[in-house]
């Protein structure tokens, strides 16, 4: 059975990888699988203030790139440190939606700040805290803008504009063919259903235990 593995799901705004993460618990829950949900940036109080901050609170208007960065790296570190490690631990599959992938493209590729800083400073906030697997749902951006176009209050990452999800569209795209072991690339323009039977295939793949549970067919609502 899975047991102290860990998912992320990654994807620029509106792919629709917050849905495909709770869909996935559901599918774990149901198969049996303990398993623990969080995010970034946030899964703990420091964390979470620093997703405010860095989302929506008004100090964050000019915020400048290695600001960024370096808040992202501080919630990730306290992630790490004070729920995925001790839950992977304990043996739970731990998912997260967003994990230091999005920080490698969107700070790193987007903000074009220095790759071997980013990449240093990932190494820093997550040390040997490597997910074993990575889902990134691509869609373009005109897509995706049309999915955040519910009444909703948009963060501050949100109003980028077109040519600055481009470039994250396109550095998750080349992070898939860089670490095809890890990363699954699908395609996330595909209805929410089609998309959950293919996570839940490539997992029942990966785990005879899942294969062999009745409970985990890949029709079960």
């Amino acid at each position: 059975m899975i047991s102290g593995f860990f998912i992320t799901f990654e994807g620029i705004e509106g792919c629709g990888k917050s849905t495909q993460v709770q869909r996935l618990a559901a599918r774990l829950g149901q198969a049996g699988v303990t398993f623990l949900l969080t995010r970034e940036p946030g899964g703990t109080a420091i964390g979470e203030t620093i997703r405010d901050l860095l989302q929506f609170a008004p100090e964050g208007k000019d915020m400048k790139p290695e600001t960024e960065l370096l808040l992202f790296e501080a919630s990730r570190s306290q992630l790490v440190r004070e729920i995925i490690e001790p839950a992977l631990a304990e043996g739970s599959c731990v998912i997260s939606d967003r994990f230091f992938d999005s920080t490698t493209v969107y700070q790193g590729a987007a903000r074009k700040l220095d790759a071997k800083t980013v990449a240093d400073l990932n190494r820093v906030a997550v040390g040997k805290c490597i997910p074993n697997l990575t889902f990134i749902l691509d869609v373009d951006e005109q897509t995706a803008h049309l999915r955040l176009q519910k009444p909703r209050r948009p963060d501050r990452m949100e109003q980028e504009p077109p040519e600055f999800y481009e470039r994250v569209r396109k550095a998750y795209r080349q992070l898939a063919l860089t670490e095809p072991n890890r990363i699954v690339l699908l395609d996330g323009s595909k209805a929410a259903e089609e998309i959950e039977a293919e996570i839940w295939s490539v997992l029942r793949d990966r785990f005879s235990a899942l294969a062999s549970n009745p409970k985990s067919a890949i029709g079960n609502p």
